[in-house]
């Protein structure tokens, strides 16, 4: 029995290693293969003028924005 689960193991290794994981050509032309490398794959330019601004304001107003909404709704008149 543990004779058959080594050579299983053994062929099951010998076909992974012969087989070639590329991509073709016609694979890399296709319309949905997006370019790679630094910031690419955001959203976002962090390269324009008064980006640092616009990311702390948007940080600062999605922090706070559930604290001011919890001291309005315990502030106001029921």
């Amino acid at each position: 029995m543990l004779s058959r689960a080594a050579v299983r193991a053994t062929s099951s290794t010998s076909a992974v290693a012969r087989r070639g994981f590329s991509s073709t050509s016609r694979a890399n032309a296709s319309p949905y293969h997006y370019p790679e490398g630094p910031r690419s794959n955001i959203p976002f330019n962090p390269l324009t003028k008064f980006f640092a601004f616009r990311y702390w304001t948007f940080m600062a107003v999605g922090f706070g924005a559930p604290f001011g909404v919890a001291v309005w709704q315990t502030k106001k008149n029921k």
